[in-house]
């Protein structure tokens, strides 16, 4: 009698970065192009899903507001029966999954079952976000810190304050803020923060319905609730003059003479200087004196 031995396939954990696809990794295309199957989390945006195969399976496995269709024991036992035929799985999670994306759990169930798989890293949130809203989340002169925090905790464990971890040289960003922002103001006030902190708040960070809310720390409360996925970044890089609508401030920060010379450049690259070709004098205008 002849037995049938099936090779063990393999799973992928791929992160979707912030949902457009164009911010993939050329290796998570590739993967998507050529899955069996794929297990995605519920905000994945339809865009990265088209990369998927006809043929594929494709099952959304995700949680909303903590409700969770399917429960994680659930996904991790789907993962490896599917590895176990033999089909090549993309378990894919957005942004990195790494960060908050509980691949942790489904790494040390997989270990368990032996079944291989690998990690296939994404532009976690907090960077689409932070270039999305221009914000630079480390600069020298004003931060030196960088804090990832999250709103959400698994049910064993208590959700401990973060207040204690912000200090006016961190840039604090908290994936899922939720709705509960007076909680959050009272421990960052007590944590020691100043009430005129730069908060900002990003939705569905470069996706279309792109939304950036501006504030400060005392007045984070009223923000409005605002369409997930959304990130809050808090601290200094967040004031206002580094956004989007204040580059007349940035421009008038340039010494005049180099003002001049640069509307010249651009009219002359524009046509729309009354001199055809720049002149010598013109060209070595261009660039800056040394100090």
């Amino acid at each position: 009698m002849k037995r049938h031995f099936t090779i063990p396939g393999k799973v992928y954990i791929v992160g979707a970065g912030p949902g457009d696809r164009e911010l993939l990794t050329l290796r998570a295309a590739r993967l998507l192009r050529t899955a069996d199957v794929v297990l995605h989390d519920d905000l994945i945006s339809p865009d990265v899903l088209e990369l998927v195969p006809p043929g594929a399976r494709v099952q959304n496995v995700g949680k909303r507001c903590r409700r969770a269709v399917i429960t994680q024991e659930e996904i991790a036992n789907r993962l490896i029966s599917y590895a176990r035929q033999g089909l090549k799985v993309v378990r894919l999670k957005g942004g990195d999954p790494l960060i908050f994306g509980r691949a942790g759990e489904e790494m040390d169930a997989l270990r368990e079952a032996g079944i291989e798989f690998e990690i296939v890293p994404g532009v976690t949130a907090a960077f689409a976000a932070a270039a999305a809203a221009q914000i630079p989340l480390t600069d020298r002169r004003l931060a030196s810190r960088l804090l990832f925090v999250t709103n959400h905790h698994s049910r064993q464990k208590d959700g401990s304050g973060w207040g204690d971890l912000a200090t006016p040289d961190t840039t604090l960003v908290v994936y899922m803020p939720g709705d509960d922002a007076s909680r959050h103001v009272a421990e960052l006030l007590e944590s020691g923060l100043a009430p005129e902190t730069p908060c900002v708040l990003i939705s569905r960070a470069g996706l279309a319905g792109q939304q950036t809310m501006r504030t400060t720390l005392s007045d984070m409360a009223n923000l409005p609730k605002l369409p997930a996925p959304s990130l809050l970044i808090l601290g200094e890089v967040a004031e206002a003059k580094n956004a989007p609508g204040h580059s007349a401030n940035a421009r008038a920060e340039l010494p005049e003479k180099f003002r001049r010379e640069f509307k010249r450049f651009f009219e002359i690259r524009l046509g729309e200087s009354e001199d055809a070709v720049p002149s010598e004098q013109a060209r070595a205008s261009r660039i800056p004196p040394k100090d």
